[in-house]
Protein backbone atom coordinates (compact mmCIF):
# COMPACT_ATOMS: atom_id res chain seq x y z
CA UNK A 1 0.00 0.00 0.00
CA UNK A 2 1.10 3.29 -0.97
CA UNK A 3 0.43 6.25 1.51
CA UNK A 4 0.39 9.74 1.32
CA UNK A 5 -0.55 12.65 3.53
CA UNK A 6 -3.77 14.91 2.39
CA UNK A 7 -2.18 17.95 1.40
CA UNK A 8 0.66 16.10 -0.26
CA UNK A 9 -1.12 13.62 -2.10
CA UNK A 10 -4.20 16.18 -3.34
CA UNK A 11 -2.70 19.55 -3.24
CA UNK A 12 0.71 19.49 -4.18
CA UNK A 13 1.83 16.68 -6.31
CA UNK A 14 2.09 16.54 -9.83
CA UNK A 15 -0.40 14.70 -11.22
CA UNK A 16 1.68 13.13 -13.82
CA UNK A 17 3.65 12.07 -10.71
CA UNK A 18 1.08 10.25 -9.15
CA UNK A 19 -0.18 8.42 -12.06
CA UNK A 20 3.43 7.17 -12.97
CA UNK A 21 3.30 5.71 -9.48
CA UNK A 22 0.36 4.09 -9.71
CA UNK A 23 1.33 2.61 -13.16
CA UNK A 24 4.60 1.29 -11.68
CA UNK A 25 2.92 -0.34 -8.41
CA UNK A 26 0.69 -1.80 -11.30
CA UNK A 27 3.20 -3.03 -13.61
CA UNK A 28 5.46 -4.56 -11.08
CA UNK A 29 1.83 -6.82 -9.78
CA UNK A 30 0.79 -7.67 -13.68
CA UNK A 31 5.01 -8.78 -13.49
CA UNK A 32 4.07 -10.99 -10.49
CA UNK A 33 6.52 -9.10 -8.00
CA UNK A 34 6.22 -7.88 -4.71
CA UNK A 35 8.78 -4.92 -4.13
CA UNK A 36 8.36 -5.26 -0.46
CA UNK A 37 9.63 -8.88 -0.41
CA UNK A 38 11.65 -9.11 -3.44
CA UNK A 39 15.79 -9.36 -3.13
CA UNK A 40 16.19 -8.18 -6.87
CA UNK A 41 17.71 -5.06 -7.33
CA UNK A 42 15.08 -2.86 -9.43
CA UNK A 43 15.84 -0.15 -11.42
CA UNK A 44 13.62 3.14 -12.36
CA UNK A 45 14.32 5.06 -16.01
CA UNK A 46 11.23 7.30 -17.29
CA UNK A 47 10.61 10.71 -18.19
CA UNK A 48 7.43 13.09 -17.54
CA UNK A 49 6.21 15.81 -19.59
CA UNK A 50 6.32 19.51 -18.66
CA UNK A 51 4.50 20.47 -15.88
CA UNK A 52 1.28 22.77 -16.17
CA UNK A 53 0.07 21.71 -12.96
CA UNK A 54 2.55 23.80 -10.92
CA UNK A 55 1.16 26.76 -12.65
CA UNK A 56 -2.52 25.95 -11.48
CA UNK A 57 -0.84 26.06 -7.65
CA UNK A 58 1.12 29.49 -7.94
CA UNK A 59 -2.18 31.05 -9.33
CA UNK A 60 -4.04 29.79 -6.29
CA UNK A 61 -2.89 31.17 -3.12
CA UNK A 62 -5.38 29.31 -0.85
CA UNK A 63 -3.20 26.22 -1.77
CA UNK A 64 0.33 27.96 -2.22
CA UNK A 65 -0.03 28.53 1.51
CA UNK A 66 -0.94 26.07 2.44
CA UNK A 67 2.24 23.70 1.59
CA UNK A 68 5.60 24.82 2.11
CA UNK A 69 7.71 25.71 -1.01
CA UNK A 70 10.53 23.04 -0.37
CA UNK A 71 7.04 20.35 -0.54
CA UNK A 72 5.90 21.83 -3.98
CA UNK A 73 9.62 21.40 -4.86
CA UNK A 74 9.56 17.48 -4.17
CA UNK A 75 6.08 16.70 -5.87
CA UNK A 76 6.70 19.01 -8.93
CA UNK A 77 10.16 19.00 -9.82
CA UNK A 78 10.72 16.08 -12.80
CA UNK A 79 14.11 15.15 -10.99
CA UNK A 80 11.78 12.78 -8.23
CA UNK A 81 9.94 11.11 -10.61
CA UNK A 82 11.64 8.33 -10.44
CA UNK A 83 12.96 8.12 -7.10
CA UNK A 84 9.99 8.73 -5.46
CA UNK A 85 8.63 5.42 -7.13
CA UNK A 86 12.26 3.42 -5.77
CA UNK A 87 11.48 5.53 -2.24
CA UNK A 88 7.55 4.39 -2.46
CA UNK A 89 8.42 1.11 -3.16
CA UNK A 90 11.28 0.47 -1.60
CA UNK A 91 13.16 -0.56 -5.04
CA UNK A 92 16.56 -0.48 -4.45
CA UNK A 93 18.28 -0.34 -7.91
CA UNK A 94 19.30 2.91 -9.94
CA UNK A 95 16.87 5.41 -10.43
CA UNK A 96 17.52 7.85 -13.60
CA UNK A 97 15.33 10.56 -15.19
CA UNK A 98 15.31 10.53 -18.60
CA UNK A 99 14.48 13.66 -20.75
CA UNK A 100 14.89 13.64 -24.28
CA UNK A 101 11.75 15.22 -25.47
CA UNK A 102 9.18 13.07 -27.59
CA UNK A 103 11.55 10.19 -26.95
CA UNK A 104 11.93 9.90 -23.87
CA UNK A 105 10.00 6.48 -23.12
CA UNK A 106 12.09 4.84 -25.43
CA UNK A 107 15.42 6.18 -24.22
CA UNK A 108 14.15 4.92 -21.39
CA UNK A 109 13.73 1.55 -22.30
CA UNK A 110 17.41 1.28 -23.70
CA UNK A 111 18.86 2.80 -21.37
CA UNK A 112 17.52 0.13 -18.39
CA UNK A 113 18.16 -2.79 -21.40
CA UNK A 114 22.05 -1.56 -20.61
CA UNK A 115 21.94 -1.40 -17.03
CA UNK A 116 20.57 -4.95 -16.77
CA UNK A 117 23.30 -5.91 -19.50
CA UNK A 118 25.91 -4.73 -16.79
CA UNK A 119 24.13 -6.42 -13.87
CA UNK A 120 23.37 -3.01 -12.24
CA UNK A 121 19.93 -4.35 -11.70
CA UNK A 122 17.98 -7.31 -12.01
CA UNK A 123 14.55 -6.29 -12.76
CA UNK A 124 13.57 -2.65 -14.30
CA UNK A 125 10.78 -0.30 -14.82
CA UNK A 126 11.08 2.18 -17.87
CA UNK A 127 8.41 4.61 -19.46
CA UNK A 128 6.96 7.74 -19.41
CA UNK A 129 4.24 9.79 -18.62
CA UNK A 130 2.75 13.10 -19.96
CA UNK A 131 -0.41 14.89 -19.31
CA UNK A 132 -1.80 18.21 -20.67
CA UNK A 133 -4.22 20.28 -18.43
CA UNK A 134 -4.75 21.69 -21.54
CA UNK A 135 -8.30 20.46 -23.86
CA UNK A 136 -7.00 22.50 -27.02
CA UNK A 137 -4.38 24.77 -28.70
CA UNK A 138 -4.11 28.10 -30.70
CA UNK A 139 -3.19 27.12 -34.32
CA UNK A 140 -0.67 29.96 -35.96
CA UNK A 141 0.72 29.10 -39.47
CA UNK A 142 4.39 27.98 -39.22
CA UNK A 143 3.95 26.34 -36.16
CA UNK A 144 3.87 22.28 -35.79
CA UNK A 145 0.05 21.93 -34.33
CA UNK A 146 -2.39 20.53 -37.14
CA UNK A 147 -5.08 22.99 -38.14
CA UNK A 148 -7.94 20.91 -38.12
CA UNK A 149 -6.91 18.37 -34.86
CA UNK A 150 -5.55 16.11 -37.10
CA UNK A 151 -2.11 14.50 -37.37
CA UNK A 152 -1.50 12.53 -40.70
CA UNK A 153 1.67 11.39 -40.45
CA UNK A 154 3.59 10.25 -43.89
CA UNK A 155 0.90 11.75 -45.72
CA UNK A 156 0.77 14.59 -48.33
CA UNK A 157 -1.87 16.05 -46.86
CA UNK A 158 -0.27 16.25 -43.30
CA UNK A 159 -0.56 19.94 -41.73
CA UNK A 160 0.60 19.23 -38.15
CA UNK A 161 0.78 17.44 -35.12
CA UNK A 162 -1.29 17.51 -31.98
CA UNK A 163 -0.75 16.75 -28.50
CA UNK A 164 -1.70 13.72 -26.35
CA UNK A 165 -2.10 12.58 -22.55
CA UNK A 166 -0.80 9.15 -21.30
CA UNK A 167 1.49 6.98 -18.86
CA UNK A 168 3.30 3.99 -19.89
CA UNK A 169 5.54 1.46 -18.23
CA UNK A 170 7.29 -2.40 -19.00
CA UNK A 171 8.80 -4.07 -16.79
CA UNK A 172 11.87 -5.50 -18.43
CA UNK A 173 14.56 -8.56 -17.16
CA UNK A 174 17.27 -10.56 -18.90
CA UNK A 175 15.34 -12.87 -20.94
CA UNK A 176 18.05 -16.08 -19.91
CA UNK A 177 16.60 -14.82 -15.99
CA UNK A 178 12.41 -14.08 -17.21
CA UNK A 179 12.80 -17.89 -18.65
CA UNK A 180 14.12 -19.53 -15.67
CA UNK A 181 12.07 -17.78 -13.54
CA UNK A 182 9.07 -19.13 -15.23
CA UNK A 183 7.71 -15.15 -15.86
CA UNK A 184 5.42 -14.38 -18.31
CA UNK A 185 7.14 -12.82 -21.42
CA UNK A 186 4.96 -10.26 -23.75
CA UNK A 187 8.20 -9.81 -25.75
CA UNK A 188 11.75 -9.47 -26.12
CA UNK A 189 13.57 -6.97 -27.02
CA UNK A 190 16.20 -7.79 -29.26
CA UNK A 191 18.64 -4.82 -30.02
CA UNK A 192 18.51 -1.08 -29.36
CA UNK A 193 20.38 1.95 -29.93
CA UNK A 194 20.47 5.70 -29.68
CA UNK A 195 22.12 8.50 -31.41
CA UNK A 196 21.56 12.46 -32.34
CA UNK A 197 21.17 14.28 -35.85
CA UNK A 198 24.16 17.01 -35.12
CA UNK A 199 23.86 20.27 -36.97
CA UNK A 200 23.96 19.27 -40.47
CA UNK A 201 20.24 19.67 -41.15
CA UNK A 202 17.16 22.04 -41.92
CA UNK A 203 16.14 23.04 -38.27
CA UNK A 204 16.85 21.90 -34.88
CA UNK A 205 13.46 20.16 -34.74
CA UNK A 206 13.89 18.68 -38.29
CA UNK A 207 14.72 15.18 -38.82
CA UNK A 208 18.24 14.33 -40.63
CA UNK A 209 18.26 10.95 -43.23
CA UNK A 210 21.63 10.26 -43.00
CA UNK A 211 21.84 9.68 -39.31
CA UNK A 212 18.56 8.28 -38.81
CA UNK A 213 19.28 5.60 -41.06
CA UNK A 214 22.78 5.06 -38.97
CA UNK A 215 20.89 4.39 -35.70
CA UNK A 216 18.08 2.29 -37.43
CA UNK A 217 21.38 0.22 -38.96
CA UNK A 218 23.18 -0.03 -35.63
CA UNK A 219 19.85 -0.83 -33.55
CA UNK A 220 19.62 -4.18 -36.28
CA UNK A 221 23.13 -4.99 -35.97
CA UNK A 222 22.75 -5.31 -32.37
CA UNK A 223 19.64 -6.99 -32.41
CA UNK A 224 21.72 -9.67 -35.22
CA UNK A 225 18.15 -8.85 -37.68
CA UNK A 226 18.36 -9.37 -41.09
CA UNK A 227 16.02 -5.98 -42.36
CA UNK A 228 14.52 -8.54 -45.09
CA UNK A 229 12.70 -10.68 -42.30
CA UNK A 230 11.45 -7.60 -40.49
CA UNK A 231 7.19 -7.77 -41.16
CA UNK A 232 6.15 -4.67 -38.90
CA UNK A 233 7.25 -1.56 -38.05
CA UNK A 234 6.18 0.97 -35.57
CA UNK A 235 7.37 4.53 -36.03
CA UNK A 236 6.89 8.58 -34.76
CA UNK A 237 5.70 10.82 -37.10
CA UNK A 238 4.32 13.91 -36.07
CA UNK A 239 3.61 15.21 -39.30
CA UNK A 240 5.14 18.16 -39.37
CA UNK A 241 6.22 19.93 -42.58
CA UNK A 242 9.55 20.97 -43.18
CA UNK A 243 10.45 23.54 -45.57
CA UNK A 244 13.92 23.94 -46.43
Amino acid sequence: RIEFSGREFALAMDPQQRLFLECAWEALEHAGYNSENSSKAIGVYAGSGMNGYLLNLYTNPTIRNSVSQYQLFLSNDKDFLTTRVSYKLNLEGPSVDVQTACSTSLVAVHIACQSLLSGECDLALAGGVAISKNTGYLYQEGGIYSPDGHCRAFDASAQGTIGGSGVGIVVLKRLEDAVADGDCIHAVIKGSAINNDGSLKVSYTAPRIDTQAKVIRTAQLMAEVDPETIAYIETHGTGTRANS
